[in-house]
């Protein structure tokens, strides 16, 4: 299995036929050995993306795709949010939503994000790896 924490552009992605990393997200999502665990941090901004570039509707396939189970969702846990501080500290132009990621991330020890965000991720150096390794490619 290949674990990867998803960010909340390529679940966007997956769903904007127009954005230009669509067909590489769907085809992510194909993958049958993906173990892709969406932070919860993410949905309000990924339904707030739907809802304000995408057809009426759009926030409800998000929905109703999550509801498959073919990713889970992860919560954020009190020592999440300690190292949140601590990354937003040492990387204050990242923002909460990437800050909740990587804690999620470290704390499963997983590696790979999937994330159309190549400039704040390939910048940030997790506390488990040298580094993160960012797809879809």
């Amino acid at each position: 299995m290949t674990a990867a924490i998803i960010d909340s552009g390529v679940l966007y992605a997956l769903f904007d036929t127009r954005d230009v990393w669509h067909a590489r997200c769907v085809d992510f999502f194909r993958n049958p050995a993906l173990d892709g665990i969406v932070p919860e941090t993410i949905l309000g901004e990924v339904g707030y993306m739907a809802d304000s570039k995408l057809p009426v509707g759009a926030s409800r396939a998000v929905a109703d795709w999550l509801s498959l189970g073919r990713v889970q969702l992860e919560g954020l846990l009190p020592q999440d949010l300690r190292r949140m501080t601590v990354l937003l500290a040492k990387y204050p132009k990242i923002g909460f939503v990437d800050a909740s990621v990587v804690a999620i991330a470290e704390r499963l020890l997983i590696d790979t994000i999937a994330t159309t965000d190549r400039r704040h991720f390939a910048a940030l150096r997790p506390s488990h790896a040298a580094r993160f390794t960012l797809v879809p490619e």
